[in-house]
């Protein structure tokens, strides 16, 4: 017998039933695909699907080359016949902005975009964080005003509502304002910081000269002193950024929608500017965020399409239903309605004929394969969670009928003629 092969570190198999390790069921997984497809589809945003390849330089000119996500975690390799450097996505905001430019979308109108996939970064996987990981993400393209701003967050607590999850989750805030005035933050920020740099970690000391701004971001506990007393963007921002920001935070006011101000907020990618916000929660562990998202109105021009104010958000998905499976709420799609058995020669074609006819009529049916014993075959039908059981064995298969069962009890056991099988189970299904 040869050895197992494994699933790669960090990339999870999706099963019908829970795992050790991995408590998410595809059927849990299915439901909430189809609770964002209505929760989009309410908000009057587009599904856009994009190849999870992309050329390398889309993430280095998007995501910025001196990031974590580019410097140390994504997937790179060669194409062989081309020599092309390509990457497995490691977001998906770079590769729905890659295919609007390509394809023109901005040409007659804004966009509101929305995805669903898998992305993939090789960092330590702990939990509800792989290296392969899903996402759902919301892209406004073409919108300039705050208004935007508070639609998305508001989509985002709509989601959250659904779900069941709004108490346990908190809204953080904050302006990073224009080009300008986070380049003028910048320099204060490093010159500050280099007093301290002897102080810093190994990582807030290389991203003190590559990405200064997430240095204020870091989690170690023994620089948090030295980062609330660095300078604020916020003390940076000129009069225009600061009343887009006013007027999102009164929009939110407006909406019922709380938020906590968080200075040091800064996200993790470089192509962000003027809002930005993260939904975070402390039911996780130390990994907080589950959605977060912001501005990134210079990113489509940097792409090489036309300049067009951008915002947008992603989530993760298994995160995210870490909270839910926990905490919240999901109605996932039913056992089948019916479970159909059979016994004896002729038999197995019957009840094939008649479970298709039920699948016509709007049923869901299971169907026995194989030849068991009709013990056997009812001990699958309880486990399979259907509420009816059909019975074709040598009796019903003579006279033209077969037996229903309600298996919670109701309505019994009945043999009914072939033609009124539909009727009967409908009957049953209402009562």
């Amino acid at each position: 017998m040869g050895k197992k092969i494994q699933a790669v570190k960090g990339m999870n198999d999706l099963l019908p039933i829970e795992q050790k390790d991995f408590k998410l069921t595809s059927a849990f997984w299915q439901a909430f695909e189809e609770a964002v497809v209505r929760w989009t589809r309410r908000f009057g945003y587009q599904q856009i699907r994009t190849p999870i390849v992309e050329q390398t330089g889309l993430f280095v000119r998007s995501i910025g080359e001196e990031t974590d996500v580019v410097g140390k975690e994504m997937y790179t390799f060669s194409d062989s016949n081309d020599a092309l450097s390509l990457s497995l996505r490691p977001e998906g905001t770079a590769s729905c902005l890659r295919a609007v430019v390509e394809h023109n979308l901005l040409y007659n109108s804004p966009q509101k975009l929305w995805y669903m996939g898998p992305m993939f970064r090789r960092e330590r996987p702990q939990k509800g964080r792989y290296r392969q990981f899903h996402q759902v993400g919301v892209e406004a393209l073409g919108f300039e005003g705050p208004d935007i701003d508070a639609e998305i967050v508001a989509m985002s607590a709509d989601l959250w509502r659904e779900l069941g999850i709004s108490e346990q989750l908190v809204l953080e805030i904050n302006s990073l304002g224009n080009r300008e005035e986070r380049a003028a933050h910048r320099a204060a920020l490093v010159a500050y910081l280099s007093g301290y740099e002897a102080q810093l970690d190994e990582d807030s000391r290389r991203r003190l000269h590559t990405n200064p701004l997430r240095v204020l971001d870091s989690k170690n506990p023994d620089l948090q002193a030295i980062c609330n007393a660095a300078p604020r963007l916020t003390e940076y921002l000129g009069e225009a950024s600061q009343a887009h920001y006013a007027q999102f935070k009164t929009m939110l006011d407006g909406l019922g929608i709380a938020y906590v101000e968080n200075p040091r907020l800064v996200r993790g990618l470089d192509y962000y500017n003027q809002t930005v916000f993260e939904w975070t929660t402390d039911k996780l562990g130390a990994q907080a965020t589950v959605c977060g998202g912001g501005r990134y109105d210079g990113l489509i021009e940097e792409l090489g399409g036309k300049p067009a104010a951008s915002i947008g958000f992603a989530m993760g998905i298994e995160r995210l239903l870490l909270l839910v499976h926990e905490y919240g709420k999901l109605n996932v799609p039913a056992a089948p309605d019916v479970y159909a058995m059979h016994q004896g020669e002729g038999a197995a074609l019957k009840v094939m004929q008649y479970a298709q006819n039920l699948r016509e009529a709007g049923f869901d049916v299971l169907q026995h394969s194989g030849q068991q014993s009709l013990k056997a075959q009812m001990k699958k039908a309880d486990a399979s969670g259907a509420r009816f059981a059909l019975i074709v064995a040598q009796d019903e298969l003579a006279a033209g009928s077969a037996t229903l069962k309600d298996m919670q009890g109701g309505q019994g056991q009945q043999t009914v003629a072939a033609a009124d099988l539909s009727t009967t189970l409908q009957q049953w299904k209402q009562a």
